[in-house]
């Protein structure tokens, strides 16, 4: 009896000290929670900021980084003489259409979080391990999605850099900036006081990284190691910061996820949209300062308008629209953006930067949206709109997609692989490794979620609660099951190891070889991670050949 009590003793023991240890190490001590007038007090170039503590991890909000009127370029803030409170998400960009409740389920599953909006958003945010002890980090740079037209650094609570930087001993920052028609409104065609104003949202995060190069070390960051990282539309603005000489010598590396990034604007449609706003508002060149001063629902609308017409306009002409449409974002403006991010002189600007760029497997599954969506839907439904879709082409569609993913078993498997997303990032891989000296890393994120008897797939934003180490924060979207923790823990290794070395591999991982046209070497990102060659070659073949006709 006694060995068994002695025994049971010991396993107590042990239990004990492995909560305390678990405890020390996630929470960094018994007060997770420190903050006070003299708490986490930095200087800065314009003036003294105040944070907090939580879990050992000292954390920053709201920042101004910069400061800016409507359509100009930034500049820096006003300094301040006492120390600002920096403990609270700062404004986020307002949007044209204001977020309302939605869908319960899609709700449910994204936790969206909009924040407040306000013009006067050029804020950025940090987390960081300590400040004044010379550690000296490699900084990631978090650049949020939502297309070039929505979303913030708050959006999503996955977002959260906390853990990140924790396990990677890594400082964070996210940023605000500005979007849709107060960041991408071309009205240069009114005065050279505008010449930017195509592009200003861009420059905003510029700007951001010139505030981090300048003021980061103050916060134990190395500004001489700076990666950014991205997804949707953040991808897309990384991509255009790489073709950017403005952003260059800002940067050291870059992470693509998921890149919703059509082709730059030419000047003769953003200039044409320019132009129709300005005309929907009703004014003339006499007065095209007082633009800066309408109310934004009034200038949104103008320029939802604006957009409206204009697609009249060209689709009138015969003019062949990009898939996306006419919408706001990056112009090719011969400055700020000189070449066509496909245009090797663009790879030239950026050629010492190693990137690792990717997708999810399903991105945006039409078994969940359309107008008759195929979510439970039969084989025999499921074949029929593929004959519908892909015609004369269904039956080597069908056995491409069985190629490229042999262990799939649900019938709307066969529908729900993304194409779109994935030949971008082959696209793009294909270039960078051929016109770049740095390497490329490609990876495709196949883990499947069982949330709602798994129909979400592995959907667009997906991997985000992996590669920040959150899954416990957005169980909503994971299910916070031990398969996703354990394929979090290996997937922010890989971005943490890529942004102190310029290399993703790890002991979790099977060697992640460098991306070239020739091998087409992609990490499978799954419960059990391996690397595979082309394996969906023949299916975008299939799909370039339908978009071609």
């Amino acid at each position: 009896i006694m060995k068994v009590v002695s025994r049971i003793s010991l396993i107590s023991i042990i239990v004990a000290l492995s909560s305390f240890l678990c405890f020390q190490k996630n929470c960094g001590g018994k007060d997770p929670m420190i903050a006070g007038k003299k708490i986490a007090v930095v200087e800065t170039k314009y003036g003294k900021v105040r944070g907090y503590i939580h879990n050992g991890i000292y954390v920053y909000k709201g920042i101004p980084y910069a400061k800016a009127e409507r359509f100009m370029p930034p500049m820096e803030p006003d300094p301040w003489e006492d120390v600002r409170s920096s403990m609270h998400w700062g404004p986020v960009c307002p949007t044209m259409d204001p977020p309302k409740i939605g869908d319960d389920e899609t709700e449910f599953l994204f936790q969206h979080d909009w924040g407040v909006p306000d013009e006067d958003c050029l804020r950025l945010n940090i987390w960081t391990p300590g400040i004044n002890d010379g550690g000296n980090r490699p900084v990631m740079v978090w650049i949020h999605g939502g297309g070039f037209s929505y979303g913030s650094s708050q959006e999503l609570p996955c977002y959260d850099g906390e853990n990140l930087s924790r396990k990677g001993n890594i400082v964070l920052v996210s940023l605000n900036h500005r979007l849709n028609v107060i960041g991408f409104l071309d009205l240069s065609e009114f005065g050279e006081r505008y010449k930017f104003s195509a592009n200003v949202g861009l420059l905003d995060i510029v700007e951001a990284l010139k505030w981090i190069k300048e003021n980061i070390s103050n916060f134990d960051g190395d500004p001489d190691n700076v990666t950014l990282f991205g997804q949707s539309g953040g991808g897309g603005k990384i991509i255009a910061l790489m073709s950017s000489p403005y952003a260059k010598g800002l940067f050291h590396k870059a992470i693509i996820q998921s890149a919703w990034s059509p082709k730059f604007i030419k000047r003769k449609i953003s200039g044409r949209i320019g132009k129709a706003v300005v005309e929907e508002l009703g004014l003339n060149l006499s007065q095209i300062d007082s633009i800066q001063k309408i109310p934004y629902p009034e200038l949104a609308d103008a320029a939802k308008q604006a957009l409206k017409n204009v697609v009249k306009q060209l689709q009138s002409e015969g003019y062949k629209l990009q898939r996306d449409g006419v919408t706001f974002g990056p112009t090719l403006d011969g400055d700020f953006l000189p070449y066509e991010q496909s245009d090797p002189r663009a790879f030239e600007i950026s050629k010492d930067i190693p990137i690792i760029i990717g997708t999810v497997k399903n991105e945006f599954p039409p078994s969940l949206w359309g107008k008759k969506p195929l979510r439970d839907a039969p084989l025999d439904s499921i074949l029929a709109s593929i004959k519908r879709w892909y015609g004369e082409k269904a039956d080597k569609y069908i056995a491409a997609v069985k190629k490229a993913f042999p262990n799939d078993t649900r019938p709307t498997d066969l529908i729900d692989v993304d194409t779109y997303f994935r030949r971008t990032a082959v696209t793009y891989a294909n270039l960078k490794s051929t016109y770049g000296s740095a390497k490329v890393y490609m990876y495709l994120f196949t883990w499947q979620s069982p949330i709602f008897d798994g129909d979400y797939k592995a959907i667009h934003c997906m991997e985000l609660p992996f590669v920040f180490n959150n899954i416990g924060m957005w169980e909503e979207m994971t299910g916070g099951g031990k398969k996703a923790y354990a394929l979090a823990d290996k997937m922010s290794s890989a971005w943490i190891h890529f942004a102190k070395y310029g290399d993703p591999n790890h002991r979790g991982l099977p060697r992640w070889e460098p991306y070239t046209k020739e091998n087409g070497a992609t990490m499978f990102f799954d419960n059990k991670c391996c690397m595979r060659y082309h394996h969906d070659k023949e299916l975008l073949e299939i799909i370039a050949e339908m978009e071609n006709k």
